[in-house]
């Protein structure tokens, strides 16, 4: 079987002006040797959307970005190196959407895919590229989240919401939070993904926030191909409360190997935001012996 997952990618090629970034999705698709769609939003445009020249690029790992085609005049211009007849690009006006469709994907196909447009600021034309769409080809059937979960902790005059997305495949995944129904990027972590020995994966994010910001409803938000889902800290300060969601079809020998890493990883992540909350008091500390340290050679370099 062949898995196509695509991304929403972090990466961002136009330098200001974010709110006219063109917004990719789905974040994952999946299918069986068959076509992959992805979608390239502009809502900037408006009605100049119709008469726009959309480009798609093609980024493989570790390569530059190539140019796949060019969208004009409800016409695709694919460029040379690649198959004409592959690729479909179409034009929703009425949402501001432009789609491309890859047909027959093969291994050769799984690269990033990014959507860009040029725009006029003053006296300069600037091109501006799409969030990105990751295309992974794998023989392996997805899996959602078998749990996810908030833990809290207090230190001084700080508050810091750790949130774990444990055992889903592929690796593709978006995890942010939102409070208010705005999404919070500020003192915000992403850790990496990483693989579990039962070729699943996890993450971890964490937020931190001053004390007083306590009662205000934090979510975290992940994205996958299989779902989406919100979910908000626990009511108490209990950092043993298990998972909030886990499968029910595990035997209960395969529960508790399952728990048992749960709390391995989530206690690795506790210990690692004690010392990143700690580390500014060590770093002082340090400075001031290297000071203490340094001043003297200093006095006696100046009087030879």
């Amino acid at each position: 079987m062949l898995l196509l997952a695509t991304l929403m990618a972090p990466m961002v090629w136009s330098y200001g002006f974010a709110q006219e970034i063109p917004q990719q999705s789905p974040i994952s698709i999946t299918k069986f040797q068959r076509s992959a769609r992805m979608s390239c939003e502009i809502t900037k445009l408006l009605e100049s959307f119709d008469s726009t020249v959309i480009h798609w690029y093609q980024q493989k790992e570790g390569k530059p970005p190539e140019r796949l085609l060019y969208f004009s005049q409800g016409k695709a211009f694919v460029e040379s190196g690649f198959q004409e007849n592959r690729y479909i690009v179409e034009r929703v006006s009425g949402q501001d959407r432009c789609v491309l469709t890859i047909k027959d994907v093969t291994p050769d196909d799984a690269a990033t895919y990014y959507c860009a447009y040029w725009d006029a600021h003053s006296s300069t034309w600037i091109k501006y590229f799409g969030t990105g769409t990751k295309l992974i080809v794998s023989n392996k059937g997805t899996s959602a989240p078998k749990s996810y979960e908030v833990l809290s902790s207090e230190n001084e005059n700080k508050l810091t919401y750790v949130c774990l997305v444990e055992k889903f495949y592929p690796e593709v995944i978006r995890v942010t939070w939102t409070e208010g129904g705005d999404e919070v990027t500020d003192n915000v972590v992403n850790g990496e993904v990483w693989k579990s020995d039962d070729d699943q994966y996890s993450i971890g994010s964490w937020l931190t926030v001053p004390k007083e910001n306590k009662n205000k409803k934090y979510l975290c938000k992940y994205e996958h191909e299989s779902n989406k889902q919100s979910f908000a800290p626990p009511s108490t300060q209990d950092l043993t409360k298990t998972a909030e969601k886990q499968d029910c079809n595990a035997t209960s020998g395969n529960s508790r190997i399952f728990y048992g890493d749960h709390l391995m990883h989530r206690t690795a992540y506790l210990v690692y935001i004690v010392l990143l909350l700690k580390s500014s008091m060590y770093y002082v500390i340090v400075l001031f012996f290297v000071y203490r340290m340094r001043t003297p050679a200093k006095h006696h370099g100046k009087k030879t």
